[in-house]
């Protein structure tokens, strides 16, 4: 297993991806899915370096982003030192081989030598299955959320249920 930052050669890999995660949405939680996001906000993520990859044998296993700041998110805590990861999408063929605990723990590295305070994280929709996963995987439930103020954030945002998930180092 290997944690790389993609490049832009993996950028139709990631819509691929994204597309995957959107349709199982649909199928799974049907109120609420993420809209198609703009190959520019990608390509400006990888040119970041903050757009991740995982592989597997090679094989691309898993994606997400992080980002530094998340205002819109965030709200009251918006001024602490997190990363905040994103859009985190698997290939089907690695769904069920706790990835996001890879990510965990690649995150908690990551921030300890950048001396980063807080992982952080959010998800729409009050799925109790998948809060519990991510408690599995270390993350603190802060609650469910509506946000005040959501026109700079994905449609997926509008009018949700919006949890919070934060590991403090």
């Amino acid at each position: 297993m290997k944690i790389k930052n993609s490049t832009v050669l993996d950028i139709a890999s990631i819509f691929e991806l994204y597309a995957i995660a959107t349709a199982f949405q649909k199928k799974k939680f049907p109120g609420n899915q993420w809209p198609v996001f703009s190959r520019a906000l990608v390509e400006t993520e990888v040119k970041e370096n903050r757009q991740w990859k995982l592989l597997i044998n090679g094989e691309l296993a898993c994606i997400w982003a992080i980002t530094f700041s998340d205002p819109d998110i965030w709200e009251e805590s918006k001024d602490d030192s997190a990363i905040y990861i994103h859009r985190i999408a698997t290939n089907p063929t690695y769904r069920g081989q706790h990835l996001v605990t890879r990510i965990v723990d690649w995150a908690k590295a990551y921030c300890t030598k950048r001396q980063i305070a807080f992982i952080r994280m959010d998800t729409c929709g009050n799925n109790r299955k998948l809060i519990a996963h991510y408690i599995k995987c270390g993350f603190e439930f802060l609650g469910i959320t509506q946000l005040r103020n959501t026109s700079a954030l994905p449609a997926h945002y509008k009018d949700a249920d919006v949890c919070l998930f934060e590991i403090k180092l």
